[in-house]
């Protein structure tokens, strides 16, 4: 058992943890039974604890929303095999992979109110706003597009609902959002690198999870799962994520009550408590990553996203899975791509003078 005593740090600090198969951890002298822990045990994993808190991590005082995933070794089954790997992305083989550290994560995708707090505190500039140009899909421009505009779109190459748009970055607000209730401010922010995403994690204390890590949050402790809720896209006719529906991309029905983002948490969370971990936005997460079976070559600006975004459909992008992939240079920008932040956890740790236990 590594961290022994990393436990009873726990214990002592999180008494309303969820602490799973105790027993494992006894190493530490200090654990001591807690008779508040056996009514709340849930054995869904034994390797698992997990409980929810704010904490004003480092020197960012952002209030952060984190889930502990995992305290102890931890093996999974990471990837997917054909006909439901798509060729080239690197996903497949179906391997078994091993997590040996353990990690906080953020329940949620970090929102434009948190990303402004940091760019107030560290006069930040990103990507999207030192080239003064990001990339924006049609229906977030602003700009409503005649029938001819749309069929000189349709006719150039590449995909043509993509716009190069000047002056826009994740300060952007279009007009399609005054209608979402709990504002713009709860969104995932957008139009961020994988630079800017890493400077936000930094000075909030944490840095961007690796393509492991972040696999095996998503599968929330299924074997081998579609999604993060499990294989049937809507169970019981529930719509459990932000992605496209109807004739992409001209139509969207918004069956799921969503055009473009949703704020965050506006769909259930998997089994580790994290939501949308599929849809909504790409994530951007940390390494350099590796394209297995791909055509193109690897280069070192090279970075990969995981779980698809508001604009996945199964017809034209199936990405929305726990082991789907894509990549983008690190310095590309684009409005449905953001990220989510992981925070390493060591024995000499304390966030006792400032945690508090989240609102059931």
């Amino acid at each position: 058992m590594q961290n022994a005593g990393y436990s009873a740090t726990f214990m002592t600090f999180f008494p309303t943890l969820v602490l799973i198969a105790a027993s494992t951890y006894t190493k530490s002298s200090a654990l001591k039974s807690d008779a508040s822990l056996a009514k709340c045990t849930n054995f869904m994993n034994p390797r698992i604890i997990f409980g929810c808190f704010r904490t004003n991590r480092s020197a960012s005082n952002v209030p952060t929303e984190l889930i502990i995933v995992m305290l102890g070794e931890s093996t999974f089954l990471m990837g997917s095999e054909p006909p439901t790997a798509i060729p080239g992305d690197g996903e497949a083989p179906l391997r078994l992979e091993t997590i040996s550290n353990p990690f906080w994560i953020d329940t949620t995708e970090v929102t434009v109110e948190k990303f402004a707090r940091f760019v107030k505190a560290t006069k930040y500039v990103t990507a999207a706003e030192i080239f003064n140009n990001s990339y924006t899909f049609w229906m977030d421009a602003d700009k409503k597009l005649t029938n001819e505009e749309i069929q000189e779109l349709r006719n150039t190459r590449g995909p043509w609902w993509w716009i190069s748009k000047e002056g826009i970055s994740w300060r952007h607000s279009s007009k399609l959002y005054e209608a979402h209730g709990k504002g713009r401010r709860q969104l995932p922010v957008n139009h961020v690198s994988w630079d800017d995403a890493m400077a936000y994690c930094g000075w909030a204390g944490g840095r961007l999870p690796t393509e492991i890590e972040w696999e095996y949050a998503c599968r929330g402790g299924l074997e081998d799962a579609l999604y993060p809720w499990g294989n049937e896209l809507k169970p019981n006719g529930s719509h459990m994520t932000n992605i496209w529906q109807g004739a992409f991309p001209l139509k969207n029905t918004k069956k799921d009550g969503y055009v473009l983002r949703a704020p965050v948490k506006s769909f259930p969370s998997n089994g580790y408590g994290i939501h949308e971990l599929s849809g909504n936005v790409w994530e951007w997460v940390g390494g350099q990553g590796s394209w297995l079976k791909s055509t193109e070559h690897y280069t070192k600006d090279v970075r990969v996203q995981k779980g698809g975004s508001y604009l996945c459909h199964k017809k034209h992008c199936y990405r929305y899975r726990c082991s789907a992939r894509t990549k983008a240079s690190r310095d590309s920008t684009s409005s449905n791509v953001g990220f989510r932040c992981v925070y390493d956890v060591t024995v000499a740790e304390s966030f006792s003078s400032n945690m508090q236990q989240c609102e059931a």
